[in-house]
């Protein structure tokens, strides 16, 4: 026997023979069996991201509906059953930006408001509609009259979803209330109106699920398939009735790479134990795709596209699982951190920069909170998560990434500069994710309500200033709706010569119901936050040019306040042209208050309108000079024809220098063919020092107050007729 094992033959034939028939039979078991495997378990991963991708279209539809359902124009103008309205918010819209098939609503005693279906012919009606969903309606009118509402940050509103057939289709039906955002409009709880959102899941749907998810021939069908080479997934709904099938051809990469390579192993047997390993490399080079695949899917689900930073949904997560392990000695920091005039350079440079400048961004906040999670939550909306043992470290780092977020950002060429706001809140025993989230937001609005460019720590102070603040936005909104609280006062303005009154200057004045006197420093920035500037502005443009066309002074002038905000928005100009043709008034007795930071308008939006207003007639005055980052420098780039000089230097006129700056400043203006109005004059002595230093005009508590309409007309009628006795 030895012998035989010695022959050539068998070493040179039988042995390698055997070897290699042994290889190859091995080689084909594992393969089969490892194909199978692979095969089942692609076909299962399919399956449950079927499931998933189903289940988030369902969140989806609702989390669609939120975006217009909860908000206090839609409370109102749903039952003021504005048709108009109601399509172009809460039907045709909502199919065209987010591909809703079908919208109704619905009034408590399920009457029909509004109806909308995109595509009539081979969708249900709304009747029917209506009727399949009957039951989700009825549970959530049973919840609303029960007082239940939303917890948590994410979902604003309770509502009812389902899986349904709509006349042998499957389709997801969402129902929410329509209800205030703000919590200013009181509706008694089960009187909601209803909004019916409906996504079939089938034509459109399905070649987009097919094309992002790679599934091959997706498609609904009513009746499961017997076919042994297709996959499906039931859909149900939550009642268990069985709606139909998602059933696809699987993906095999498994059968894939024995179709490919048996012809291979056939004419290279000989190689087997090579090709083994190129075989089992070619299995895992397949199963690593899919599984990179996945990757993608849960990076998408759980990263935000633009950054790759954590988004929303994994951020609430950790903060979740941080507090769980979060101690009294080592605790959690949550800050929020707002860019602050991003908006602006959307509208300057277009959404790409924009785009690209928040990639920046993102790189920074990597760049110093390297031991924290950091998130974009929204568009120019960034959070982190930090362990917090010493608060003075959170606030050091907040101080960092605001210092690091001024410095310019070179993009395209361009050096675009920004900041930001931070708000910050820490843990505390007993504190929810969604708690330590709202304070953060808090805070950060407080941020921004200093002046920006600064963090806040959330303190219990901070809740009555910001329900107060919020109060005041919707009071102020109430009193431009209404014309009611608000008044124009006029403070004249005498010539320094002659002592007559040249001009008025209107103020506007704010008297609360709750709060008294509200000052302007106080409303005016409000209006500018919450978009009320351009109405409050042009409330007193038209109570100023309404005087001016009463009083018997035709060269009479008037002043108006404008806010850089207000005069950098589009049709200013327009507007100012013709509240002017609207009572008649030659456009040279308008003159307009500006600040010098209109100066630092990079989009050049005000200076063309103070061009365009210029050509027509329209004065232009700087108001408080010399106050705060005031210069020379700055004025040089107004075109202007006065400036006001602030009360600061009047006040100080008579001490630490004061009267030689005013007198430069009057000489500055000459200089420039500029005339000066010296404001917030308190004595006779300030009077006279003024005159002599040439001011123009002066104005203060020490010629005039403020005066209503009444008392204003009569001043001018007053004098009037002292220059009428005058000429006689």
């Amino acid at each position: 026997m030895k012998q035989v094992f010695r022959q050539k033959p068998f070493l040179v034939l039988g042995l390698p023979m055997a070897v290699t028939a042994l290889t190859i039979g091995l080689l084909f078991g594992a393969l089969f069996l490892s194909a199978a495997k692979s095969d089942q378990a692609a076909i299962q991963r399919q399956r449950g991201l079927l499931n998933l991708v189903v289940g988030n279209l369902e969140e989806e539809v609702a989390h669609n509906q939120e975006s217009a359902t909860v908000w206090d124009d839609a409370v109102v103008e749903v039952r003021q059953r504005n048709s108009e309205w109601m399509a172009s918010n809460l039907g045709e819209w909502m199919h065209s930006y987010f591909r809703h098939d079908a919208a109704l609503i619905l009034d408590a005693s399920d009457g029909f408001v509004y109806e909308f279906i995109a595509e009539p012919s081979t969708s249900a009606s709304g009747a029917e509609i209506a009727k399949l969903a009957r039951p989700l309606v009825e549970r959530l009118q049973q919840r609303l009259a029960a007082g239940e509402t939303a917890t948590g940050t994410t979902i604003l509103s309770i509502g009812e979803s389902d899986l349904l057939d709509l006349n042998g289709r499957a389709a997801i039906v969402s129902v929410k209330p329509i209800v205030s955002d703000t919590g200013e409009i009181e509706q008694a709880p089960g009187t909601e109106n209803l909004h019916i959102a409906v996504r079939y899941l089938d034509g459109v749907l399905l070649s987009e699920l097919g094309r992002n998810y790679q599934f091959q021939d997706l498609a609904f069908t009513r009746s499961s398939t017997l076919a042994a080479d297709v996959s499906r997934v039931p859909l149900r709904a939550k009642s268990g009735e069985l709606i139909g099938y998602f059933q696809w051809q699987p993906f095999t990469p498994g059968a894939s790479v024995i179709k490919s390579v048996y012809p291979v192993i056939l004419l290279v047997g000989g190689s087997a134990l090579l090709l083994m390993s190129f075989l089992g490399h070619a299995i895992w080079r397949r199963s690593q795709s899919l599984d990179e695949s996945q990757q993608d899917l849960r990076q998408l689900a759980m990263h935000d596209p633009l950054t790759g930073l954590a988004n929303r949904t994994t951020f609430h997560a950790a903060l979740s699982e941080r507090l769980e392990k979060a101690t009294v000695k080592n605790n959690v920091a949550v800050m929020f951190v707002d860019l602050d005039h991003f908006k602006e350079v959307n509208d300057t440079f277009g959404h790409p920069v924009g785009d690209i400048l928040i990639k920046e961004v993102a790189n920074r906040l990597l760049e110093l909170g390297s031991s924290a999670l950091v998130s974009r939550i929204g568009g120019d909306e960034f959070t982190l998560i930090q362990e917090a043992g010493d608060p003075a470290d959170v606030e050091r780092l907040a101080e960092e990434i605001i210092a690091l977020l001024r410095l310019p950002f070179q993009i395209d060429g361009r050096l675009i500069t920004i900041g930001a706001s931070i708000g910050l809140s820490f843990s505390a025993p007993g504190l929810e994710a969604s708690e330590i989230t709202r304070r953060a937001d808090i805070a950060l609005y407080h941020a921004k309500a200093a002046g920006r460019n600064t963090f806040a720590v959330f303190g219990n102070h901070m809740e009555e200033v910001l329900r107060r603040r919020r109060a005041l936005e919707s009071d102020l909104a109430a009193a431009l709706e209404t014309g009611t609280q608000l008044a124009v006062h006029f403070q004249p303005v005498y010539s320094a010569q002659n002592g007559r009154v040249s001009s008025m200057e209107a103020l506007c004045r704010w008297t609360h119901p709750t709060f008294g006197e509200i000052s302007p420093d106080v409303f005016v920035p409000i209006a500018e936050e919450c978009g009320l500037i351009q109405k409050l502005g042009l409330y007193v443009l038209e109570e100023a040019c309404s005087l001016l066309s009463e009083v018997p002074d035709g060269d009479l002038g008037m002043s108006v306040n404008a806010s850089a905000v207000e005069l950098m928005s589009s049709g200013y100009a327009l507007r100012v042209l013709t509240m002017l043709a609207k009572y008649g008034l030659q456009p040279t007795r308008l003159e307009i208050e500006i600040t010098e930071s209109v100066a630092t308008d990079t989009n050049g939006k005000a200076a063309a309108a103070i061009r365009d207003l210029r050509m027509a007639g329209v004065r232009f005055a700087v108001d408080d000079f010399g106050k705060g980052n005031s210069s020379f420098g700055q004025l040089l780039k107004l075109d202007v024809d006065r400036i006001k000089i602030d009360k600061m230097f009047v006040d100080q006129i008579h001490q630490g220098g004061g009267m030689p700056l005013i007198e430069a400043i009057v000489q500055m203006a000459r200089h420039k063919g500029l005339k000066t109005t010296a404001e917030g004059i308190e004595t006779a002595d300030q009077r006279l020092a003024l005159t002599s230093l040439g001011c123009d005009h002066l104005q203060g508590f020490e010629l005039s107050k403020p005066l209503s309409r009444v008392s204003t007309i009569q001043l001018m009628s007053e004098q009037d007729s002292r220059m009428e006795h005058t000429v006689l």
